[in-house]
């Protein structure tokens, strides 16, 4: 047996699992095709061979040459299994619906195929980045309620999002989030759900990493609190680097919320460089929140607030309230000391806060934006079906710039679901990746796509692609 070392892999390739001979690395099925890529480091020649999934005559297709393909002329709103070939061998089966989508498709992941199931069987935890280069890479892990989760895909596109190409996958990576510093990469992430906070930095724009440190070890186990994030902000503010984690798990009735900062000018990959606040539970005694029960504060946005507070604005959770939804808690990080616990501030009408957003302020406007699931009726305050385009001037409120997709009149709010929006400014746009559950999702929550989009000319007249 050969040791495993570093984190990543091109693919990882699990004992026993099966892999396939040939690797199918990613699928982006449309409204009648699918689309699919391979590795081919041995440049051999391919067959590829497709049929409905309630069929078992394959139409077959020879003398494919490359690694990707796509099948045409196929039936909308229609289940498809499909796989590739060469002499004996084969890949694993794959399975797409092929049904209009939105944006364009990063990655998709049908909901029964299991070709990721020793990690999970939906995409989640959204990351995008601008590379100095001008390539855009993307990332996703593989969600599934008490599986492993584990592992994340990295994608990239060298031609401003309009195609996008597997990279690689790291592993253990879970809740990742992509951020430049200095002009280098960083991965920072846990090693699954509630496991190792883990960081590791990368010279060649994400094709090597270092192996990655541990900055803090967690329980690794959904049933025992540990460290918990979402590929949230690195915001940096005088001289030193800040995020949001938190301590807990669903398990154990809590998430405490806290900080992890770092100097500036530190060694990221030094455990030791890093701090995390103690930990803060939710009290219901705080003014202005519900008088009902609750499970707290989760997911924060590290944010630097008009008048110079550093804040940390977490989701919170209403759904047993009388009001159902419509605020968003803030905290105050003690700047000066890493170690202290932030403090409660206040409250922040904020119509998303039943799923993860990020706020980020542009400077060119002066307004602080956010790309929130909307939502709009307290009979429906887990709906993730209107995907809205959101600013505050003081953060004290948030009003709707524009609705970027509305899936209400098509699905039920169990159904459907955009969300968890990892975004960054780029002049006059703003390019985001989506956690997108449509087109036979196990339900909203579960994504079976990760889809590109850009908003053109944001601040004045915002265009929707």
């Amino acid at each position: 047996m050969q040791k495993s070392i570093g984190w990543v892999y091109r693919p990882y390739r699990p004992f026993f699992f099966e892999v396939g001979d040939i690797y199918i690395c990613r699928v982006a099925p449309s409204k009648n095709a699918i689309h699919f890529e391979w590795l081919d480091d041995d440049k051999l020649v391919y067959s590829i061979h497709y049929c409905r999934v309630d069929d078992e005559v394959f139409t077959t297709v020879e003398g494919i040459t490359g690694s990707e393909y796509t099948i045409t002329d196929l039936s909308e709103n229609t289940d498809y299994k499909f796989y590739v070939s060469s002499g004996e061998r084969k890949s694993r089966m794959r399975l797409a619906r092929v049904a209009e989508t939105i944006g364009t498709v990063v990655n998709y992941l049908h909901p029964d195929d299991k070709a990721y199931s020793y990690s999970g069987r939906a995409l989640c935890s959204p990351s995008i980045i601008r590379m100095p280069s001008g390539a855009l890479l993307a990332s996703m892990d593989l969600f599934a309620k008490d599986a492993p989760q584990n592992i994340t895909l990295v994608f990239r596109s060298e031609d401003n999002g309009a195609t996008w190409h597997y990279q690689n996958e790291l592993f253990p990576c879970y809740w990742a989030k992509m951020f430049l510093h200095r002009g280098e990469l960083y991965m920072i992430g846990v090693s699954n759900e509630y496991g190792d906070l883990l960081i590791g930095k990368s010279t060649d724009e994400g094709r090597t990493y270092t192996s990655p440190t541990v900055i803090m070890r967690g329980s690794c186990s959904p049933r025992e609190a540990g460290i918990a994030r979402n590929p949230q902000n690195i915001l940096e503010h005088n001289g030193k680097l800040y995020t949001s984690v938190e301590w807990g798990a669903w398990a154990s009735g809590y998430h405490a919320a806290a900080v992890l900062s770092c100097d500036s000018e530190s060694d990221l990959l030094d455990a030791d460089s890093w701090k995390m606040s103690m930990p803060v539970k939710f009290d219901p005694s705080w003014d202005g929140v519900e008088p009902y029960p609750t499970n707290g504060c989760i997911e924060g946005t590290v944010v630097l607030a008009p008048d110079g507070k550093l804040l940390n604005i977490m989701r919170y959770d209403m759904t047993k309230s009388e009001a159902k939804y419509g605020k968003v808690l803030a905290f105050e990080i003690d700047t000066e000391n890493p170690t202290a616990p932030i403090k409660y501030l206040k409250a922040i009408k904020h119509d998303g806060n039943h799923s993860k957003f990020i706020i980020q302020k542009d400077d060119a406007a002066g307004y602080y934006y956010s790309i929130i699931s909307r939502i709009t009726d307290k009979a429906y305050s887990y709906d993730r079906r209107l995907l809205s385009l959101v600013r505050s001037k003081d953060l004290n409120e948030f009003e709707t710039v524009c609705d970027l997709y509305d899936l209400r009149d098509r699905a039920q709010a169990n159904e459907e679901g955009l969300q968890y929006v990892d975004f960054f400014f780029e002049g006059d746009d703003i390019l985001y990746l989506c956690r997108t559950a449509i087109n036979g999702a196990n339900n909203f929550h579960d994504a079976n796509y990760s889809t590109f989009h850009r908003i053109k000319n944001f601040r004045t007249n915002p265009e929707v692609n």
